[in-house]
């Protein structure tokens, strides 16, 4: 029997994790969230992963508000920095692999083509610069860690998607961003590329998301396509919809690692917003 410990246990990707894992007879998992385990603590995390003794940790836990991170920094870094720094010191202390999730916000959104694992990082906010720090962390106490970072994540929780739904019952046109890139990913594919990985040695820094890429305008208008909304989409800039953080214009990331290191591959953005769509 395999004991998993999972942060964040109620975020989308901590329920897309028990809704795939818990399938397993094979495979305990023993959910935390916030108010089980206070990741910012070395001794709480210490105690609840000694007393537990997992095979695993996978950190779904984050602090993801972008635009409060700017003005709650030792909050979003006693989070993304310091919690997966704790969880990493407790994961070799027990000999445990740990699982990281981290995002495309560690890049400055300046490239033009999708970027790899290896490419420089330049983070342009709060956010990004405590996930980033959050990487370094893991890489520097962790023994046996998995570092993914991924993007635009939708899943079973608060989310662009069921944003946009419910603009649509009310309106019948929206603005949305178009000159900003990357690639939705649905919580359920990042939960099975964690869990293709998560009993490997194929340790590591990946890139994970869907295959493809779109602007934010492009995915409205493909989720109202699929669901037969009639809703209008107005294409804007940016610069007409500023926010305290700075936005990437371009985070495109190449899932270069799995790519060369296995035979693992995401599902296409548009059947993975087809299939949950279907499932709401």
């Amino acid at each position: 029997m395999r004991k998993i410990l999972v942060t964040g246990c109620n975020g989308q990707l901590g329920r897309a994790v028990n809704v795939l894992m818990g399938k397993d007879s094979d495979t305990e998992i023993i959910n935390t969230d916030v108010d089980d385990l206070d990741i910012t603590r070395v001794d709480s995390v210490l105690d609840i992963v000694r007393s537990v003794k997992p095979d695993a940790i996978i950190n779904c836990a984050a602090y993801t508000a972008v635009d409060a991170s700017e003005s709650n920094l030792d909050l979003a870094y006693k989070i993304n920095a310091i919690g997966p720094r704790n969880l990493s010191i407790a994961a070799t202390d027990v000999g445990a692999r740990l699982m990281h999730i981290s995002t495309d916000y560690v890049f400055d959104g300046e490239g033009k083509s999708p970027y790899r694992e290896f490419d420089a990082v330049n983070p342009q906010g709060a956010y990004g610069k405590t996930k980033l720090e959050g990487e370094r962390f893991v890489a520097q106490f962790a023994d046996r860690f998995f570092i993914i970072r991924t993007a635009w994540l939708y899943g079973d929780g608060k989310n662009f998607v069921k944003t946009m739904l419910n603009l649509a019952q009310s309106r019948d046109s929206v603005s949305v961003v178009a000159d900003q890139f990357g690639t939705p990913t649905s919580a359920s594919e990042l939960a099975k590329a964690i869990d293709f990985l998560l009993f490997t040695d194929n340790y590591g820094l990946f890139h994970g998301t869907c295959e493809g890429s779109c602007c934010w305008a492009d995915f409205t208008e493909e989720i109202y396509r699929i669901k037969d909304i009639h809703t209008r989409v107005n294409r804007i800039t940016t610069d007409e919809y500023p926010t305290p953080a700075k936005r990437p214009a371009y985070s495109v990331l190449d899932n270069y690692m799995f790519r060369l290191t296995s035979d693992y591959k995401f599902a296409d953005w548009h059947d993975a917003i087809r299939e949950y769509l279907e499932q709401v």
